[in-house]
């Protein structure tokens, strides 16, 4: 066993699913931030357990064949980017590993099935600035000079970066004049340990499309001095279409605040997935990646192999989006979610698409789900609710066990599982399967690269 502040050289021969490096020191395994399979690096521990440790980088004795220069600087300290140093095609490799080995360690299903029914990762051709969304903590650094950029790993302090890697191109011009109108006319930033100041936050969304542009402040006060000059300056960027400002004074991580204040413009953009028009207000959940959407829902509707007389339901809608895409295909689709405003703008997008074959309803999935199955049974005697397809796309906690349970209930043909979170995906699997379905497909899409974090979409049908 190792101690604190021990000092070992190591040979990295795996990655963990949170993308550390891993490697063993006479049978004790530590995880390294920052290393990647191949390096031979001298490592400092910073919390030793029993049996295992994590450690930092601190020489790199022999750099691996798949590492690759970060390109952006602060790769290392920001939390953004856990795996930017890795080759892509190994980040590819990584994210399908990670997949295949939840789905046969916690979903118990037999390695030889899952890899016959592997279709190949969808990775991207362009992996930067692929971002549509970006949310900035504004602050001041050691010196007191006004600061925005990205928390440092697992911390609330501030890495100072305008020009993201990730994010669209013209988050930098934009941040810029922010922080230059704050030095102008006196305006602080936010301080989470006194509770003062007033810009916590700029976020900035970006239609890929239609290149209309967002910008909302998330202020720590009712109103915000000498708005309308701010307006006057970002103006001055191709594009801009919607400024307002979030007011947000509780004591919280929660970045957004309930209420809104337009001060110039519309209080939304618009942008396309495919040839589906979406309206998205700075509290919409709207996928950050537009290119890999477009590929995530196309498999999603290929999975779903509709005909056009289809019933489908789409568990956990948010603003529709995978609701309207399937939507062109069916006879008729029923959206759930819990948030109303997300259902309002569910409602709106299926308005201004003229898509009239979609009705959502708000609440949570496992209340609204049972009790329509319990209130067609009452309505329809003798008849059972059912649904040709079921289309899932949980938060990453998964599916709660009586959605799960309803699902079956309903009988579906086919279930298209979307998930974020590959961990729980094999755990409700595992549910499902025990239920009469089998999995006919599953394919790993890479919605965010330089990042952990993968999406999977799967296949299931009655046995």
């Amino acid at each position: 066993m190792l101690s604190k502040n021990e000092r070992a050289v190591v040979e990295i021969i795996d990655m963990s699913v949170n993308g550390e490096g891993i490697g063993k020191v006479d049978g004790y395994t530590l995880f390294v931030k920052d290393a990647v399979i191949g390096d031979v690096a001298e490592v400092k521990v910073i919390k030793a357990k029993k049996n295992y440790g994590y450690a930092r980088v601190m020489k790199l004795l022999k750099a691996s064949p798949d590492r690759v220069d970060p390109v952006c600087q602060v790769a290392r300290q920001c939390g953004g980017c856990q795996i930017q140093a890795l080759s892509y095609e190994k980040q590819l490799e990584f994210k399908v590993k990670k997949v295949r080995g939840n789905l046969i360690r916690i979903g118990s299903f037999d390695a030889e099935m899952i890899d016959r029914l592997m279709e190949p990762v969808s990775g991207m051709r362009e992996p930067y600035h692929y971002r549509n969304k970006a949310q900035y903590p504004v602050g001041t650094d050691k010196d007191g000079n006004l600061t925005a950029g990205f928390y440092a790993g697992r911390t609330h302090q501030i890495i100072s970066n305008l020009d993201c890697a990730l994010g669209a191109e013209v988050n930098r011009e934009i941040l810029e004049i922010i922080l230059e109108f704050m030095k102008k006319y006196g305006i602080s930033a936010y301080d989470e340990t006194s509770g003062t100041g007033l810009v916590r936050h700029v976020l900035i969304r970006v239609g890929f499309t239609t290149k209309e542009i967002m910008v909302c402040l998330v202020v720590n006060g009712r109103r915000l001095p000498h708005e309308k000059e701010l307006a006057k300056a970002l103006c001055t960027v191709s594009g801009i279409t919607s400024i307002t400002y979030s007011i947000n004074q509780e004591n919280t991580n929660v970045i957004m605040g309930k209420e809104l204040k337009l001060i110039w413009g519309k209080e939304y953009i618009t942008d396309y997935i495919g040839n589906v028009k979406y309206q998205i207000s700075p509290l919409s959940f709207y996928q950050v990646n537009p290119v890999q959407t477009e590929v995530l829902y196309g498999k999603a509707l290929e999975y779903s192999g509709l005909t056009g007389n289809e019933t489908v339901w789409d568990v956990y809608c948010g603003i529709g989006t995978i609701s309207l895409f399937l939507a062109q295909k069916a006879k008729q689709v029923y959206g759930v979610e819990i948030v109303p405003q997300a259902i309002e703008d569910a409602k709106r997008n299926a308005e201004i698409n003229g898509i009239r074959n979609a009705s959502f309803y708000v609440g949570k999935a496992e209340e609204v789900l049972p009790e329509y199955y319990e209130r067609y049974a009452k309505e329809h005697p003798g008849e059972t609710a059912r649904a040709d397809v079921i289309v899932v796309d949980p938060p990453r906690k998964g599916c709660e066990e009586s959605v799960l349970e309803t699902m079956v209930r309903m009988q579906p043909e086919k279930i298209v599982y979307v998930s974020c979170d590959s961990a729980t995906l094999a755990r409700d699997l595992r549910y499902l399967c025990g239920e009469g379905y089998e999995i006919r497909k599953w394919g790993a899409v890479d919605m965010f690269p330089m990042t952990v974090h993968v999406e999977t979409v799967c296949l299931l049908s009655q046995k």
